[in-house]
């Protein structure tokens, strides 16, 4: 959430500095306006109020203390009181309403990210790896998985629909490969602490990282009175880890990275990447967060996109990264950097990971503080996430990356150890 003090005080500034961002929110920010302004012609009559009432009170005890009737006094103390109460009530529901419309309102964008209003202006900052040149045509995951008898989506289409997988053999031994040697890499390498967090959490939690109230369509509910819904990404629990505390600064940044299996309705996608493993309903991801201070929080995304690259040029994988333009981040971010790993079946770069950092904005949602030094005044925490890696789409590019003309599939070496010394995945025939 935006600073409420700035956005009541510096309304039209704010407007501004979310630029494109602000295109869509033209009745928002007159809801704001007008609030803002219903706010300000409140206070004064309660004000008012509360001092009459005052007032009287002392009226009221010097009649009294003299031995007169305060009958009328205590009548019109009365009313004083009825106003007070109906002032307090209009002040409650203006300000209860403003705030509903403050979490609508995305973060502002950071100095440096591109001013742009879509993913065509999003800015390729660097490459790594050069796409392998095949002597055949590559095929596309969807074609080498079924040759190789690993993954299966008709299956999975008769117990859950659309958009599942079940993976069998050598894929599922794969996957799990993966996900150990992803958390493996993070912890005993780039010293986060591995956590495990629950699958399900309460709608408080989802409001903290700027998924709800706005993308309540993006998400799995469960069905009863319980509240709970099913996590579209580890960073929601991770950045709720802290939820109402007061962090020493002294111990920032803390970094913690988990795996979770991930669950989306993909609302918005109707027609978009149908086929395969790009865009399924649930899928898995090694997900990274860092807690730091305002101080340290640029510096740390950077930290934190590079460990999420070394994951890619450890696993060979070509890939490049992009700066994402205000229009195309995410409603928390102030800025990110999304890395496209390079698919060879697809002929271009897709989105692996995407590495942002929130400043204070989930902080102020989720009232996550820290004591500079250990003391001195309280200040929002920063908050950081990236992907650390999809596990899916980490898959999907060693599957048509590390094909052969044979249609067998050469396992990384980092991965190898994790598979019992497996090198090779052969066709099934």
């Amino acid at each position: 959430m935006l600073d409420p003090i700035l956005v009541k005080d510096q309304l039209d500034e704010t407007k501004a500095q979310l630029g494109v961002r602000a295109a869509k929110l033209q009745d928002e920010f007159a809801s704001l306006k007008r609030y803002g302004a219903e706010r300000l012609s409140i206070i004064p009559e309660l004000e008012t109020a509360r001092r009459l009432r005052k007032e009287l009170s002392a009226k009221i005890a010097a009649a009294k203390s003299a031995g007169e009737d305060a009958a009328a006094l205590l009548k019109q103390g009365q009313t004083y009181g009825n106003e007070i109460k109906k002032q307090e009530e209009k002040l409650k529901k203006v300000e209860q309403e403003y705030r509903d419309l403050l979490l609508q309102l995305p973060n502002i964008p950071h100095a440096s990210v591109p001013p742009g209003a879509a993913e065509t202006d999003n800015q390729e900052i660097s490459r790594w790896g050069d796409p392998r040149q095949f002597s055949f045509t590559p095929k596309a995951h969807w074609d080498l998985g079924l040759a190789l008898g690993v993954l299966d989506f008709e299956r999975a289409a008769k117990m859950s629909g659309s958009r599942f997988a079940v993976l069998f053999g050598d894929g599922a031994r794969l996957n799990r490969a993966l996900i150990n040697f992803m958390l493996a890499l993070h912890t005993h390498e780039h010293g986060y602490t591995e956590t495990a967090t629950p699958f399900l959490v309460k709608g408080q939690a989802l409001l903290g990282t700027g998924n709800l109230p706005k993308f309540e369509d993006d998400l799995f509910k469960v069905v009863g009175d319980r509240n709970l819904y099913l996590i579209p990404t580890a960073e929601v629990p991770l950045a709720n880890l802290h939820r109402d505390e007061v962090l020493d600064g002294r111990r920032m940044p803390l970094s913690y990275v988990a795996y979770t299996p991930c669950f989306r309705s993909e609302a918005g996608s109707y027609g978009k990447d149908v086929r395969g493993l790009i865009r399924q309903h649930q899928f898995e991801k090694v997900e990274l967060f860092k807690f730091t201070t305002p101080e340290q929080s640029y510096d740390e995304h950077e930290t934190l996109t590079r460990h999420a690259e070394m994951v890619l040029e450890k696993l060979e994988l070509p890939y490049r990264r992009v700066i994402l333009c205000a229009g195309d981040m995410g409603f928390a971010a102030a800025k990110t950097y999304d890395l496209e790993v390079w698919l060879p079946g697809q002929q271009g770069y897709r989105e692996i990971s995407s590495c942002s950092n929130t400043e204070a904005f989930q902080a102020r949602r989720a009232n996550i503080k820290f004591r500079p030094e250990g003391s001195g005044k309280l200040r929002f925490v920063h908050t950081l996430n990236g992907s650390g890696l999809a596990v899916g789409r980490t898959f999907i590019a060693i599957l048509e990356n590390g094909q052969q003309k044979d249609g067998s599939v050469i396992i990384p070496k980092v991965l190898q150890p994790f598979m019992d010394g497996q090198e090779v995945m052969e066709p099934t025939g």
